[in-house]
């Protein structure tokens, strides 16, 4: 099997963690934004199973999108005697009293995914602006100039101009030169396809369809992106990126409605933070986590402690190395995919 850089960090992090002295029968909370997304429930099996093997208990709630319950939700878990919080942010800014709490009593907190900014909690995530280049470098090949939307996730979450900032690097020079025209940005609140779908229609509609390309920012956006695209005749004629690795998102790479689902692998990033919850509970000073790094590029230049894993982008080239990760079965990528016209449904 290919071995992809994702999968060879996340290994090489997981290798250090398994030599560390690890106390068992620790509590590990685990706040979830919502589960609206396919792969969050890829992450937290991951993480669930890594916690478990290590002898420690899993504990978790689902904010089911409220930044409201969140906060409920961090108390609670903080009430049934977590040791060690994994919060999934709804809203970076709310969260933000739930963490304080936690680390007025000594509960570490690890930001899962989605930055949380404050020096005392840890942040795992994927490289979010190395992710927006993926995106932004493969449909700028297959689309090198035109008009260009931007569907963009959250404005509560910070990952949306990450992401964005990516984007903007890779494509500013063609930008510069008049080759490419940013002809409608959104926001899309929640992250929610159905609000990428409306803000897709009133980019089409302001252009009269005039767009030639679309830089969605996860896989969800690029499934409302797509069904927008679709209604109009243009779905499969407009490069779409993505993000997640969603089954979906690789049917739809594989029929060539979408360009690019940059694959993050979430089971490795699900074990990394079961493992770095669990040192940090044991006292583990955050700086001498394995793979730490002093980081400070978040909204409001806050150094933290942080651990990055490395994305790979999968285009209708490389969908055999998802196949052959394990991460999807053939038959699901290749569902509706015409005989002979994707190598890897051969």
């Amino acid at each position: 099997m290919k071995k992809l850089l994702s999968v060879m960090v996340g290994a090489a992090l997981l290798a250090s963690f398994s030599t560390a002295a690890i106390a068992k029968d620790k509590i590990i909370g685990v706040s979830w934004s919502n589960f609206q997304e396919e792969r969050w429930k890829t992450d937290e099996a991951a993480m669930k199973e890594a916690i478990e093997a290590a002898g420690d208990k899993y504990i978790s709630a689902d904010a089911q999108s409220s930044a409201a319950k969140q906060l409920a939700d961090v108390e609670s878990l903080i009430a049934q005697g977590a040791n060690a919080l994994i919060i999934l942010a709804q809203d970076a800014s709310a969260i933000g009293p739930a963490v304080e709490k936690a680390i007025a009593e000594d509960i570490p907190v690890v930001g899962y995914d989605r930055l949380i900014e404050n020096k005392d909690a840890f942040y795992i995530t994927f490289d979010n602006k190395e992710v927006g280049r993926m995106q932004a470098r493969a449909v700028l090949a297959a689309q090198p100039e035109g008009n260009y939307a931007f569907i963009k996730g959250s404005s509560a979450d910070p990952n949306a101009d990450f992401l964005f900032s990516g984007q903007m690097e890779v494509l500013k020079e063609a930008m510069d030169a008049g080759k490419v025209k940013n002809v409608g940005e959104a926001y899309t609140d929640g992250w929610k396809p159905e609000n990428a779908q409306k803000n897709m229609e009133q980019i089409l509609t302001k252009n009269d369809n005039k767009v030639d390309a679309v830089v969605a920012s996860n896989d969800g956006t690029a499934g409302g992106v797509v069904a927008a695209l679709d209604a109009q005749g243009m779905a499969g004629s407009v490069p779409v990126s993505g993000q997640d690795g969603d089954h979906a998102a690789l049917n739809r790479v594989a029929l060539g409605t979408q360009t690019v689902s940059v694959w993050k692998d979430a089971r490795d990033l699900g074990k990394n933070a079961a493992s770095i919850a669990a040192m940090l509970a044991d006292g583990k000073a955050m700086a001498d986590i394995p793979g730490a790094v002093q980081w400070a590029d978040g909204p409001n230049k806050v150094e933290m402690n942080a651990v990055f894993l490395a994305p790979v982008p999968v285009t209708v080239d490389n969908l055999n190395d998802v196949i052959d990760a394990g991460w999807v079965a053939k038959d699901v990528v290749c569902q509706g995919v015409k005989a002979g016209s994707v190598a890897a449904c051969d």
